[in-house]
């Protein structure tokens, strides 16, 4: 529930909730239902649910076990503001995200209008950085949410990218991710896209990073945009 991750932008991975539910286009072929499925299938204790959401409140003490600083994406294989994660639970994980403080944490999701509605409920810290998926320009107003919240640091992840997404308000945001879709049935990402919205980071004065180009080979296809391989992070973090 808890490992070194291959996400390019983090190190380690955090899962006290898993399962999910479809909620927009970038769903579609959403790699950890893939995963959940196949854990299941190979008996995984803690994914006898597949992809339905549950909490596991036994991996919640993990980050506190972990005793060098690292940086860690928070529920890889789920949604935190999911509506079936209780609040309370969501409490308990802020809770030990306060306690082990060394680390840097990753929130990401898609679910932008409860993470509104709780936002004055959480104990935001400066180690906690909350993130929205945006896909395409439908999913636009996931970032006026995020500008709304307590967070420090604020990203976007543009992943998977699926279609041009030009004039972004990039006003109080701190980084942005851009990355193509993987796996079976991925759907192409043109450069054109990827190009424009580092363009706009670099006029917008905001640290870009490219995650990959993705496809069904993502290795072969590396992460290299024009010639250059970007990966600035937010201000002071290295």
């Amino acid at each position: 529930m808890a490992q070194i991750s291959k996400i390019e932008w983090t190190e380690s991975t955090w899962n006290p909730v898993t399962g999910c539910t479809k909620i927009s286009t970038g769903c579609k072929n959403c790699y950890a239902e893939r995963m959940a499925l196949r854990l299941k299938a190979a008996s995984s204790p803690n994914y006898t649910n597949g992809f339905r959401v549950t909490v596991h409140p036994h991996v919640l003490q993990i980050p506190l076990r972990w005793k060098q600083p690292r940086t860690i994406f928070v529920n890889s294989m789920s949604d935190i503001f999911h509506r079936d994660v209780p609040f309370d639970f969501i409490l308990n994980m802020f809770d030990v995200m306060h306690k082990a403080s060394h680390h840097r944490y990753q929130i990401l999701t898609k679910r932008s209008k409860r993470m509104v509605e709780l936002n004055s409920k959480l104990p935001w810290q400066p180690n906690i950085w909350m993130g929205v998926t945006v896909e395409t320009a439908k999913y636009l107003f996931r970032i006026e949410h995020l500008r709304q919240t307590n967070t420090a640091v604020k990203f976007i992840s543009f992943e998977p990218l699926l279609g041009p997404i030009s004039n972004i308000d990039l006003s109080g945001i701190d980084w942005v991710i851009v990355g193509g879709e993987s796996g079976p049935g991925a759907r192409a990402m043109k450069p054109e896209w990827a190009a424009d919205i580092r363009d706009q980071c670099i006029t917008a004065d905001v640290p870009f990073f490219f995650k990959q180009w993705g496809g069904t080979n993502k290795k072969k296809n590396g992460r290299k945009l024009d010639d250059k391989i970007w990966s600035q992070m937010p201000l002071g973090i290295h």
